[in-house]
Protein backbone atom coordinates (compact mmCIF):
# COMPACT_ATOMS: atom_id res chain seq x y z
CA UNK A 1 0.00 0.00 0.00
CA UNK A 2 1.43 3.36 -1.02
CA UNK A 3 0.50 5.12 2.22
CA UNK A 4 2.38 2.52 4.26
CA UNK A 5 5.38 2.75 1.93
CA UNK A 6 5.49 6.53 2.32
CA UNK A 7 5.18 6.23 6.12
CA UNK A 8 8.15 3.84 6.22
CA UNK A 9 10.21 6.28 4.15
CA UNK A 10 9.27 9.13 6.50
CA UNK A 11 10.26 7.13 9.59
CA UNK A 12 13.58 6.26 7.99
CA UNK A 13 14.13 9.94 7.19
CA UNK A 14 13.34 10.91 10.80
CA UNK A 15 15.89 8.40 12.02
CA UNK A 16 18.45 10.09 9.75
CA UNK A 17 17.86 13.53 11.23
CA UNK A 18 20.47 15.02 13.48
CA UNK A 19 20.10 16.24 17.04
CA UNK A 20 19.69 12.74 18.41
CA UNK A 21 16.18 12.16 17.07
CA UNK A 22 15.70 8.41 16.92
CA UNK A 23 12.49 6.62 16.00
CA UNK A 24 13.29 2.89 15.78
CA UNK A 25 11.48 1.04 12.99
CA UNK A 26 10.96 -1.99 15.20
CA UNK A 27 9.07 -2.03 18.49
CA UNK A 28 12.10 -1.02 20.55
CA UNK A 29 12.10 0.68 23.98
CA UNK A 30 11.76 4.46 24.24
CA UNK A 31 14.87 6.42 23.29
CA UNK A 32 15.71 9.92 24.41
CA UNK A 33 15.53 12.71 21.80
CA UNK A 34 17.39 16.02 22.04
CA UNK A 35 18.91 15.50 25.45
CA UNK A 36 16.40 16.30 28.16
CA UNK A 37 13.42 16.68 25.85
CA UNK A 38 10.60 14.11 26.05
CA UNK A 39 11.39 10.89 24.23
CA UNK A 40 9.33 9.78 21.22
CA UNK A 41 8.05 6.27 20.61
CA UNK A 42 7.72 4.92 17.10
CA UNK A 43 4.24 3.65 17.99
CA UNK A 44 3.16 7.11 19.18
CA UNK A 45 4.64 8.93 16.20
CA UNK A 46 3.37 6.44 13.63
CA UNK A 47 -0.16 6.57 15.03
CA UNK A 48 -0.28 10.37 14.88
CA UNK A 49 1.21 10.74 11.41
CA UNK A 50 -1.32 10.74 8.59
CA UNK A 51 -0.67 10.19 4.90
CA UNK A 52 -3.51 11.59 2.81
CA UNK A 53 -4.30 11.63 -0.91
CA UNK A 54 -3.99 15.22 -2.11
CA UNK A 55 -7.27 16.64 -3.36
CA UNK A 56 -5.50 19.24 -5.49
CA UNK A 57 -3.01 17.85 -8.07
CA UNK A 58 -0.92 21.00 -7.61
CA UNK A 59 -0.23 19.80 -4.06
CA UNK A 60 1.18 16.47 -5.20
CA UNK A 61 -0.23 12.98 -4.98
CA UNK A 62 0.10 12.50 -1.22
CA UNK A 63 0.76 14.79 1.71
CA UNK A 64 1.74 14.26 5.34
CA UNK A 65 1.55 16.09 8.65
CA UNK A 66 4.68 14.28 9.91
CA UNK A 67 6.73 17.47 10.34
CA UNK A 68 3.91 19.13 12.31
CA UNK A 69 3.76 16.17 14.69
CA UNK A 70 7.51 15.96 15.05
CA UNK A 71 7.93 19.71 15.53
CA UNK A 72 5.43 19.70 18.39
CA UNK A 73 7.28 16.87 20.11
CA UNK A 74 10.65 18.54 19.60
CA UNK A 75 9.54 22.10 20.32
CA UNK A 76 10.79 23.39 16.97
CA UNK A 77 9.35 25.40 14.07
CA UNK A 78 7.21 23.10 11.86
CA UNK A 79 8.37 24.63 8.57
CA UNK A 80 12.02 24.23 9.56
CA UNK A 81 11.43 20.62 10.59
CA UNK A 82 9.53 19.98 7.33
CA UNK A 83 12.38 21.38 5.22
CA UNK A 84 14.94 19.35 7.13
CA UNK A 85 12.84 16.20 6.93
CA UNK A 86 12.08 16.66 3.21
CA UNK A 87 15.79 16.98 2.57
CA UNK A 88 16.37 13.57 4.13
CA UNK A 89 13.71 11.79 2.06
CA UNK A 90 15.36 9.85 -0.73
CA UNK A 91 13.37 7.41 -2.85
CA UNK A 92 12.79 6.50 -6.48
CA UNK A 93 9.07 6.62 -5.70
CA UNK A 94 9.06 10.40 -5.90
CA UNK A 95 9.72 12.81 -8.71
CA UNK A 96 9.53 15.70 -6.24
CA UNK A 97 9.09 16.35 -2.51
CA UNK A 98 8.17 19.84 -1.37
CA UNK A 99 7.14 21.72 1.76
CA UNK A 100 3.87 23.64 1.78
CA UNK A 101 1.76 25.75 4.13
CA UNK A 102 2.50 25.58 7.85
CA UNK A 103 4.72 22.51 7.52
CA UNK A 104 2.99 19.89 5.36
CA UNK A 105 5.16 17.78 3.08
CA UNK A 106 3.78 17.01 -0.39
CA UNK A 107 4.88 14.01 -2.41
CA UNK A 108 4.78 13.86 -6.20
CA UNK A 109 5.04 10.23 -7.30
CA UNK A 110 7.12 9.30 -10.32
CA UNK A 111 5.16 8.34 -13.46
CA UNK A 112 6.78 4.89 -13.37
CA UNK A 113 5.06 4.17 -10.06
CA UNK A 114 1.62 4.64 -11.60
CA UNK A 115 2.52 2.82 -14.80
CA UNK A 116 3.78 -0.19 -12.85
CA UNK A 117 0.58 -0.10 -10.81
CA UNK A 118 -1.95 -0.05 -13.68
CA UNK A 119 -0.12 -2.94 -15.34
CA UNK A 120 -1.03 -5.09 -12.31
CA UNK A 121 -4.78 -4.49 -12.48
CA UNK A 122 -6.74 -7.75 -12.73
CA UNK A 123 -9.74 -9.39 -11.07
CA UNK A 124 -7.78 -9.66 -7.81
CA UNK A 125 -6.64 -6.04 -7.80
CA UNK A 126 -7.55 -4.40 -4.51
CA UNK A 127 -7.59 -7.59 -2.49
CA UNK A 128 -5.53 -7.75 0.68
CA UNK A 129 -4.76 -10.27 3.42
CA UNK A 130 -5.88 -8.19 6.42
CA UNK A 131 -8.40 -10.87 7.42
CA UNK A 132 -6.59 -13.91 6.06
CA UNK A 133 -7.29 -16.94 8.22
CA UNK A 134 -10.19 -15.21 9.98
CA UNK A 135 -13.76 -16.49 10.07
CA UNK A 136 -16.48 -13.87 9.95
CA UNK A 137 -20.22 -14.38 10.24
CA UNK A 138 -22.69 -11.66 9.32
CA UNK A 139 -26.33 -11.51 10.37
CA UNK A 140 -28.44 -9.17 8.26
CA UNK A 141 -31.73 -8.55 6.42
CA UNK A 142 -33.77 -10.65 8.91
CA UNK A 143 -37.38 -10.20 7.71
CA UNK A 144 -39.99 -11.81 9.93
CA UNK A 145 -42.40 -14.38 8.49
CA UNK A 146 -46.05 -13.28 8.52
CA UNK A 147 -44.97 -9.63 8.03
CA UNK A 148 -43.99 -7.51 5.04
CA UNK A 149 -40.45 -7.28 3.69
CA UNK A 150 -40.14 -3.53 4.20
CA UNK A 151 -37.59 -0.97 3.04
CA UNK A 152 -35.68 -1.27 6.31
CA UNK A 153 -34.81 -4.81 5.29
CA UNK A 154 -33.42 -3.44 2.01
CA UNK A 155 -31.22 -1.13 4.10
CA UNK A 156 -29.88 -3.98 6.22
CA UNK A 157 -29.39 -6.19 3.17
CA UNK A 158 -27.41 -3.61 1.20
CA UNK A 159 -25.05 -2.92 4.11
CA UNK A 160 -24.70 -6.52 5.24
CA UNK A 161 -24.10 -7.89 1.75
CA UNK A 162 -21.50 -5.23 0.97
CA UNK A 163 -19.66 -5.88 4.24
CA UNK A 164 -19.73 -9.63 3.58
CA UNK A 165 -18.09 -9.13 0.20
CA UNK A 166 -15.62 -6.62 1.61
CA UNK A 167 -14.47 -9.11 4.25
CA UNK A 168 -14.16 -11.84 1.62
CA UNK A 169 -12.04 -9.46 -0.47
CA UNK A 170 -9.72 -9.13 2.53
CA UNK A 171 -9.18 -12.86 2.84
CA UNK A 172 -11.77 -13.84 5.44
CA UNK A 173 -13.94 -16.92 5.20
CA UNK A 174 -17.44 -15.50 5.44
CA UNK A 175 -20.83 -16.98 6.28
CA UNK A 176 -24.12 -15.13 5.88
CA UNK A 177 -26.97 -15.55 8.35
CA UNK A 178 -30.62 -14.57 8.12
CA UNK A 179 -32.22 -14.61 11.58
CA UNK A 180 -36.01 -14.55 11.53
CA UNK A 181 -38.79 -14.26 14.05
CA UNK A 182 -41.13 -17.19 13.41
CA UNK A 183 -42.60 -16.97 16.91
CA UNK A 184 -43.66 -14.03 19.01
CA UNK A 185 -46.56 -11.66 19.40
CA UNK A 186 -46.34 -10.52 15.77
CA UNK A 187 -47.09 -14.09 14.63
CA UNK A 188 -50.07 -14.26 16.98
CA UNK A 189 -51.39 -10.96 15.58
CA UNK A 190 -51.05 -12.23 12.00
CA UNK A 191 -52.72 -15.60 12.63
CA UNK A 192 -55.52 -13.98 14.64
CA UNK A 193 -56.02 -11.47 11.80
CA UNK A 194 -56.07 -14.27 9.22
CA UNK A 195 -58.66 -16.21 11.20
CA UNK A 196 -60.88 -13.16 11.45
CA UNK A 197 -60.50 -12.33 7.75
CA UNK A 198 -59.19 -15.22 5.60
CA UNK A 199 -59.14 -13.06 2.44
CA UNK A 200 -56.25 -10.95 3.75
CA UNK A 201 -52.70 -11.72 2.65
CA UNK A 202 -50.32 -12.30 5.54
CA UNK A 203 -48.87 -8.80 5.69
CA UNK A 204 -52.37 -7.35 5.75
CA UNK A 205 -53.49 -9.90 8.33
CA UNK A 206 -50.65 -8.81 10.58
CA UNK A 207 -51.52 -5.12 10.12
CA UNK A 208 -55.17 -5.87 10.96
CA UNK A 209 -54.24 -7.89 14.05
CA UNK A 210 -51.75 -5.26 15.20
CA UNK A 211 -54.38 -2.53 14.93
CA UNK A 212 -56.99 -4.51 16.87
CA UNK A 213 -54.38 -5.43 19.50
CA UNK A 214 -54.00 -1.72 20.29
CA UNK A 215 -57.67 -0.75 20.02
CA UNK A 216 -59.68 -3.71 21.34
CA UNK A 217 -59.01 -5.17 24.79
CA UNK A 218 -60.81 -8.42 23.99
CA UNK A 219 -58.80 -8.84 20.79
CA UNK A 220 -55.63 -8.20 22.77
CA UNK A 221 -56.46 -10.97 25.24
CA UNK A 222 -57.29 -13.39 22.40
CA UNK A 223 -54.01 -12.60 20.62
CA UNK A 224 -52.03 -13.09 23.83
CA UNK A 225 -53.70 -16.49 24.23
CA UNK A 226 -52.81 -17.31 20.61
CA UNK A 227 -49.19 -16.45 21.39
CA UNK A 228 -49.04 -19.08 24.15
CA UNK A 229 -50.68 -21.69 21.91
CA UNK A 230 -48.18 -20.97 19.11
CA UNK A 231 -45.26 -21.54 21.51
CA UNK A 232 -46.85 -24.72 22.87
CA UNK A 233 -48.18 -25.91 19.48
CA UNK A 234 -51.33 -26.90 21.31
CA UNK A 235 -54.00 -25.89 18.76
CA UNK A 236 -54.38 -27.82 15.47
CA UNK A 237 -56.11 -25.02 13.58
CA UNK A 238 -53.50 -22.48 14.67
CA UNK A 239 -50.70 -24.92 13.84
CA UNK A 240 -52.10 -25.40 10.34
CA UNK A 241 -52.30 -21.67 9.68
CA UNK A 242 -48.87 -21.20 11.19
CA UNK A 243 -47.23 -23.75 8.89
CA UNK A 244 -48.99 -22.35 5.82
CA UNK A 245 -48.06 -18.77 6.65
CA UNK A 246 -44.43 -19.51 7.44
CA UNK A 247 -43.96 -21.50 4.24
CA UNK A 248 -45.60 -18.82 2.11
CA UNK A 249 -43.57 -16.03 3.75
CA UNK A 250 -40.22 -17.78 3.36
CA UNK A 251 -40.86 -18.62 -0.28
CA UNK A 252 -41.68 -14.97 -0.93
CA UNK A 253 -38.52 -13.83 0.87
CA UNK A 254 -36.43 -16.27 -1.17
CA UNK A 255 -37.64 -14.58 -4.34
CA UNK A 256 -36.53 -11.20 -2.99
CA UNK A 257 -33.10 -12.53 -1.95
CA UNK A 258 -32.63 -13.87 -5.48
CA UNK A 259 -33.50 -10.46 -6.92
CA UNK A 260 -31.04 -8.79 -4.55
CA UNK A 261 -28.27 -11.29 -5.28
CA UNK A 262 -27.89 -12.52 -1.71
CA UNK A 263 -27.38 -16.19 -0.83
CA UNK A 264 -27.55 -17.01 2.86
CA UNK A 265 -25.58 -19.88 4.35
CA UNK A 266 -27.78 -20.30 7.41
CA UNK A 267 -31.39 -19.51 8.25
CA UNK A 268 -31.93 -19.43 12.02
CA UNK A 269 -35.33 -18.94 13.62
CA UNK A 270 -36.55 -17.66 16.96
CA UNK A 271 -38.38 -20.96 17.52
CA UNK A 272 -34.87 -22.42 17.85
CA UNK A 273 -33.24 -19.65 19.88
CA UNK A 274 -36.20 -19.15 22.24
CA UNK A 275 -35.97 -22.39 24.26
CA UNK A 276 -32.16 -22.26 24.26
CA UNK A 277 -32.17 -18.64 25.40
CA UNK A 278 -34.60 -19.39 28.21
CA UNK A 279 -32.27 -22.13 29.52
CA UNK A 280 -29.28 -19.75 29.43
CA UNK A 281 -31.15 -17.12 31.44
CA UNK A 282 -32.53 -19.57 33.99
CA UNK A 283 -29.08 -21.11 34.41
CA UNK A 284 -27.64 -17.70 35.27
CA UNK A 285 -30.49 -16.56 37.54
CA UNK A 286 -29.01 -15.14 40.72
CA UNK A 287 -25.64 -14.59 39.03
CA UNK A 288 -26.37 -12.39 36.02
CA UNK A 289 -30.15 -12.11 36.17
CA UNK A 290 -32.67 -11.53 38.94
CA UNK A 291 -36.40 -11.71 39.53
CA UNK A 292 -38.33 -8.57 38.69
CA UNK A 293 -41.91 -7.45 39.16
CA UNK A 294 -44.63 -9.92 38.18
CA UNK A 295 -42.22 -12.85 38.05
CA UNK A 296 -40.24 -11.60 35.04
CA UNK A 297 -36.48 -12.25 34.92
CA UNK A 298 -34.45 -9.11 34.31
CA UNK A 299 -30.92 -7.89 33.76
CA UNK A 300 -30.23 -4.84 35.90
CA UNK A 301 -28.30 -2.70 33.45
CA UNK A 302 -27.95 0.19 35.89
CA UNK A 303 -25.02 -1.62 37.49
CA UNK A 304 -23.16 -1.15 34.20
CA UNK A 305 -24.36 2.34 33.26
CA UNK A 306 -27.14 0.90 31.09
CA UNK A 307 -30.88 0.47 31.38
CA UNK A 308 -32.69 -2.60 32.75
CA UNK A 309 -34.27 -5.08 30.35
CA UNK A 310 -36.52 -8.13 30.65
CA UNK A 311 -35.06 -11.43 29.42
CA UNK A 312 -38.00 -13.69 30.38
CA UNK A 313 -41.40 -12.05 30.64
CA UNK A 314 -44.14 -12.57 33.24
CA UNK A 315 -45.69 -15.30 31.05
CA UNK A 316 -42.45 -17.28 31.24
CA UNK A 317 -41.61 -16.59 27.58
CA UNK A 318 -38.08 -15.61 26.46
CA UNK A 319 -37.71 -12.11 25.02
CA UNK A 320 -35.53 -10.96 22.10
CA UNK A 321 -32.69 -10.46 24.58
CA UNK A 322 -32.68 -14.09 25.74
CA UNK A 323 -32.98 -15.30 22.17
CA UNK A 324 -29.97 -13.23 21.09
CA UNK A 325 -27.86 -14.85 23.84
CA UNK A 326 -28.69 -18.23 22.34
CA UNK A 327 -28.25 -17.01 18.77
CA UNK A 328 -24.58 -16.20 19.39
CA UNK A 329 -23.94 -19.73 20.66
CA UNK A 330 -25.93 -21.38 17.85
CA UNK A 331 -23.99 -19.41 15.23
CA UNK A 332 -20.69 -20.37 16.84
CA UNK A 333 -21.60 -24.07 16.83
CA UNK A 334 -22.41 -23.86 13.12
CA UNK A 335 -19.32 -21.79 12.28
CA UNK A 336 -16.66 -21.10 14.96
CA UNK A 337 -16.20 -17.44 14.10
CA UNK A 338 -13.52 -14.93 15.01
CA UNK A 339 -15.79 -12.02 14.14
CA UNK A 340 -19.56 -11.73 14.31
CA UNK A 341 -21.46 -8.75 12.90
CA UNK A 342 -25.15 -8.03 13.44
CA UNK A 343 -26.64 -5.40 11.11
CA UNK A 344 -29.89 -3.80 12.26
CA UNK A 345 -31.57 -0.41 12.48
CA UNK A 346 -29.88 1.95 14.93
CA UNK A 347 -33.09 2.35 16.95
CA UNK A 348 -31.96 -0.72 18.91
CA UNK A 349 -28.38 0.42 19.52
CA UNK A 350 -29.05 0.76 23.27
CA UNK A 351 -30.77 -2.62 23.33
CA UNK A 352 -27.62 -4.24 21.94
CA UNK A 353 -25.44 -2.57 24.56
CA UNK A 354 -27.52 -4.20 27.30
CA UNK A 355 -27.67 -7.59 25.58
CA UNK A 356 -23.91 -7.61 24.97
CA UNK A 357 -23.24 -6.56 28.57
CA UNK A 358 -25.21 -9.58 29.76
CA UNK A 359 -23.48 -11.81 27.20
CA UNK A 360 -20.08 -10.61 28.40
CA UNK A 361 -20.85 -11.97 31.87
CA UNK A 362 -22.09 -15.30 30.51
CA UNK A 363 -19.91 -15.91 27.46
CA UNK A 364 -17.17 -13.25 27.30
CA UNK A 365 -15.41 -14.89 24.34
CA UNK A 366 -18.42 -14.53 22.06
CA UNK A 367 -19.31 -11.09 23.39
CA UNK A 368 -15.85 -9.77 22.54
CA UNK A 369 -16.16 -11.16 19.01
CA UNK A 370 -19.58 -9.63 18.40
CA UNK A 371 -20.11 -6.18 16.91
CA UNK A 372 -23.45 -4.53 16.30
CA UNK A 373 -23.67 -2.24 13.27
CA UNK A 374 -26.65 0.05 13.50
CA UNK A 375 -27.86 1.73 10.32
CA UNK A 376 -30.13 4.72 9.86
CA UNK A 377 -33.65 4.89 8.47
CA UNK A 378 -34.57 4.78 4.79
CA UNK A 379 -37.11 7.49 4.04
CA UNK A 380 -38.73 8.70 0.85
CA UNK A 381 -38.50 12.23 -0.48
CA UNK A 382 -41.81 13.86 -1.42
CA UNK A 383 -44.05 12.00 0.99
CA UNK A 384 -45.25 8.43 1.34
CA UNK A 385 -45.49 5.95 -1.49
CA UNK A 386 -48.52 3.67 -1.54
CA UNK A 387 -48.03 -0.04 -0.90
CA UNK A 388 -50.18 -3.11 -0.77
CA UNK A 389 -50.75 -2.70 2.96
CA UNK A 390 -51.46 1.01 2.79
CA UNK A 391 -49.19 1.80 5.74
CA UNK A 392 -45.97 -0.11 5.08
CA UNK A 393 -43.54 0.66 2.27
CA UNK A 394 -42.48 -2.78 1.13
CA UNK A 395 -39.09 -3.57 -0.31
CA UNK A 396 -40.52 -5.08 -3.46
CA UNK A 397 -42.83 -2.12 -4.06
CA UNK A 398 -39.83 0.21 -3.95
CA UNK A 399 -37.91 -2.01 -6.38
CA UNK A 400 -40.93 -2.21 -8.68
CA UNK A 401 -41.44 1.55 -8.74
CA UNK A 402 -37.76 2.28 -9.44
CA UNK A 403 -37.69 -0.40 -12.15
CA UNK A 404 -40.78 1.13 -13.75
CA UNK A 405 -38.99 4.48 -13.94
CA UNK A 406 -35.86 2.85 -15.37
CA UNK A 407 -37.93 1.10 -18.03
CA UNK A 408 -38.80 4.48 -19.49
CA UNK A 409 -35.16 4.54 -20.63
CA UNK A 410 -34.43 0.83 -21.07
CA UNK A 411 -37.21 -1.68 -21.77
CA UNK A 412 -35.05 -4.75 -21.14
CA UNK A 413 -36.51 -6.55 -18.09
CA UNK A 414 -33.23 -7.91 -16.71
CA UNK A 415 -31.21 -4.74 -17.28
CA UNK A 416 -33.93 -2.50 -15.85
CA UNK A 417 -34.09 -4.66 -12.74
CA UNK A 418 -30.31 -4.58 -12.24
CA UNK A 419 -30.30 -0.81 -12.74
CA UNK A 420 -33.11 -0.45 -10.19
CA UNK A 421 -31.23 -2.57 -7.63
CA UNK A 422 -28.07 -0.56 -8.34
CA UNK A 423 -29.97 2.70 -7.84
CA UNK A 424 -31.34 1.58 -4.48
CA UNK A 425 -28.07 0.09 -3.21
CA UNK A 426 -26.16 3.22 -4.23
CA UNK A 427 -28.65 5.46 -2.41
CA UNK A 428 -28.29 3.36 0.75
CA UNK A 429 -24.50 3.01 0.68
CA UNK A 430 -23.48 6.51 -0.39
CA UNK A 431 -23.09 7.82 3.15
CA UNK A 432 -21.92 6.60 6.53
CA UNK A 433 -23.80 3.54 7.81
CA UNK A 434 -25.42 5.20 10.82
CA UNK A 435 -26.96 8.05 8.81
CA UNK A 436 -30.56 8.23 7.64
CA UNK A 437 -31.11 8.02 3.89
CA UNK A 438 -33.67 10.11 2.04
CA UNK A 439 -34.49 8.28 -1.16
CA UNK A 440 -35.01 10.55 -4.16
CA UNK A 441 -36.39 8.67 -7.16
CA UNK A 442 -35.22 11.12 -9.82
CA UNK A 443 -31.69 11.46 -8.47
CA UNK A 444 -31.35 7.72 -7.90
CA UNK A 445 -31.86 6.86 -11.60
CA UNK A 446 -29.94 9.80 -13.04
CA UNK A 447 -27.15 9.09 -15.52
CA UNK A 448 -25.44 12.40 -14.72
CA UNK A 449 -23.45 11.28 -11.70
CA UNK A 450 -23.87 10.46 -7.98
CA UNK A 451 -26.05 7.44 -8.72
CA UNK A 452 -25.86 3.71 -9.27
CA UNK A 453 -26.92 3.98 -12.94
CA UNK A 454 -24.09 6.47 -13.52
CA UNK A 455 -21.54 3.90 -12.32
CA UNK A 456 -23.17 1.13 -14.35
CA UNK A 457 -23.33 3.33 -17.44
CA UNK A 458 -19.65 4.25 -17.09
CA UNK A 459 -18.78 0.57 -16.85
CA UNK A 460 -20.97 -0.22 -19.88
CA UNK A 461 -19.30 2.60 -21.83
CA UNK A 462 -15.87 1.09 -21.14
CA UNK A 463 -17.15 -2.34 -22.24
CA UNK A 464 -18.48 -0.81 -25.45
CA UNK A 465 -15.09 0.80 -26.15
CA UNK A 466 -13.32 -2.53 -25.59
CA UNK A 467 -15.70 -4.30 -27.96
CA UNK A 468 -14.95 -1.65 -30.58
CA UNK A 469 -11.21 -2.09 -30.01
CA UNK A 470 -11.54 -5.83 -30.49
CA UNK A 471 -13.54 -5.38 -33.69
CA UNK A 472 -10.97 -2.97 -35.10
CA UNK A 473 -8.00 -5.09 -34.06
CA UNK A 474 -6.52 -2.69 -31.50
CA UNK A 475 -4.97 -4.77 -28.72
CA UNK A 476 -4.43 -3.42 -25.23
CA UNK A 477 -0.77 -2.79 -24.43
CA UNK A 478 1.28 -0.70 -22.00
CA UNK A 479 4.45 -1.01 -24.09
CA UNK A 480 4.16 2.46 -25.56
CA UNK A 481 3.90 4.70 -22.50
CA UNK A 482 2.39 8.19 -22.86
CA UNK A 483 4.53 11.30 -22.60
CA UNK A 484 2.68 12.23 -19.45
CA UNK A 485 0.27 10.25 -17.31
CA UNK A 486 -3.11 11.68 -16.35
CA UNK A 487 -5.23 11.83 -13.22
CA UNK A 488 -6.95 8.65 -14.40
CA UNK A 489 -3.86 6.50 -13.82
CA UNK A 490 -3.43 8.07 -10.41
CA UNK A 491 -7.05 7.48 -9.47
CA UNK A 492 -6.94 3.85 -10.60
CA UNK A 493 -4.02 3.14 -8.32
CA UNK A 494 -5.85 4.34 -5.20
CA UNK A 495 -8.30 1.42 -5.21
CA UNK A 496 -6.38 -0.97 -2.89
CA UNK A 497 -6.06 1.72 -0.23
CA UNK A 498 -9.76 2.54 -0.46
CA UNK A 499 -10.64 -1.14 0.05
CA UNK A 500 -8.38 -1.24 3.10
CA UNK A 501 -9.94 1.94 4.52
CA UNK A 502 -13.48 0.65 3.98
CA UNK A 503 -12.63 -2.69 5.55
CA UNK A 504 -11.03 -1.25 8.67
CA UNK A 505 -13.88 1.19 9.28
CA UNK A 506 -16.73 -1.16 8.19
CA UNK A 507 -17.90 1.60 5.85
CA UNK A 508 -18.72 0.64 2.23
CA UNK A 509 -19.43 4.28 1.36
CA UNK A 510 -15.69 4.89 0.92
CA UNK A 511 -15.71 2.49 -2.04
CA UNK A 512 -18.83 4.08 -3.49
CA UNK A 513 -17.41 7.60 -3.29
CA UNK A 514 -14.16 6.42 -4.86
CA UNK A 515 -15.94 4.70 -7.76
CA UNK A 516 -18.01 7.81 -8.41
CA UNK A 517 -14.83 9.89 -8.61
CA UNK A 518 -13.12 7.27 -10.77
CA UNK A 519 -16.05 7.13 -13.20
CA UNK A 520 -15.97 10.91 -13.49
CA UNK A 521 -12.24 10.82 -14.20
CA UNK A 522 -12.67 8.16 -16.87
CA UNK A 523 -15.50 10.04 -18.55
CA UNK A 524 -13.29 13.17 -18.63
CA UNK A 525 -10.50 11.09 -20.15
CA UNK A 526 -12.92 9.68 -22.74
CA UNK A 527 -14.08 13.19 -23.66
CA UNK A 528 -10.51 14.38 -24.26
CA UNK A 529 -9.05 11.31 -25.97
CA UNK A 530 -10.00 9.17 -28.92
CA UNK A 531 -9.35 5.79 -27.37
CA UNK A 532 -9.75 3.46 -30.35
CA UNK A 533 -7.77 4.60 -33.40
CA UNK A 534 -5.70 2.12 -35.41
CA UNK A 535 -3.59 4.95 -36.82
CA UNK A 536 -2.64 6.33 -33.39
CA UNK A 537 0.37 4.71 -31.69
CA UNK A 538 -1.09 5.65 -28.29
CA UNK A 539 -4.36 3.82 -28.92
CA UNK A 540 -3.09 0.50 -27.53
CA UNK A 541 -2.15 2.21 -24.26
CA UNK A 542 -5.52 3.95 -24.00
CA UNK A 543 -7.30 0.67 -24.60
CA UNK A 544 -5.16 -0.95 -21.88
CA UNK A 545 -6.06 1.89 -19.52
CA UNK A 546 -9.74 1.44 -20.35
CA UNK A 547 -9.37 -2.27 -19.61
CA UNK A 548 -7.90 -1.44 -16.21
CA UNK A 549 -10.72 1.00 -15.51
CA UNK A 550 -13.38 -1.55 -16.45
CA UNK A 551 -11.80 -4.18 -14.20
CA UNK A 552 -11.58 -1.90 -11.17
CA UNK A 553 -15.18 -0.82 -11.70
CA UNK A 554 -16.24 -4.47 -11.80
CA UNK A 555 -14.28 -5.23 -8.62
CA UNK A 556 -15.68 -2.17 -6.84
CA UNK A 557 -19.28 -2.62 -7.97
CA UNK A 558 -19.15 -6.26 -6.86
CA UNK A 559 -18.11 -5.07 -3.39
CA UNK A 560 -21.19 -2.84 -3.32
CA UNK A 561 -23.51 -5.60 -4.53
CA UNK A 562 -24.20 -3.67 -7.74
CA UNK A 563 -24.14 -5.50 -11.07
CA UNK A 564 -21.52 -4.29 -13.54
CA UNK A 565 -23.34 -4.13 -16.87
CA UNK A 566 -21.80 -4.76 -20.28
CA UNK A 567 -24.62 -2.94 -22.06
CA UNK A 568 -27.25 -0.38 -21.11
Amino acid sequence: MMKEEIKKIIIKAVNNLGDGVVLPESKAPERQALGARPSTKISDFSALVSIEVSENPAHGDYSTNAALILAKKLGKNPVEVAKELAGKIKSDLFSKVEVAGPGFINFFLADKVFLDCVKKVDKNFGKNSELKGKKAILDYTDPNPFKEFHIGHLMSNAIGESLSRLFEFQGAKVKRVCYQGDVGIHVAKAIWGKMKNPDLVWGQAYAFGAQKYEEDENAKKEIQAFNIKIYNKSDKEINKLYNEGKKESLEHFDEIYKTLGTEFDYFIFESETGPAGKKIVEKNLGKVFEKGEGGAIIFTGGKYGLHTRVFINFEGLPTYEAKDLALAEIKYKKFPYDLSFVVTGNEINEYFKVMLAAMKLINPKLAERTKHIGHGMLRLAGGKMSSRTGNVITGESLIEKVQKLVKEKNKDEKISQEVAIGAIRYSILKQATGSDVVYDFDKSISFEGDSGPYLQYSCARASSILRKAKNEGVKASFKVAPEQITQLEKKLCQFPEIVLQAGKSYEPHYILLYLTGLASEFNNYYAKNRIVDKKDKNSAYRVALTTAFAQIMKNGLWLLGIKALERM
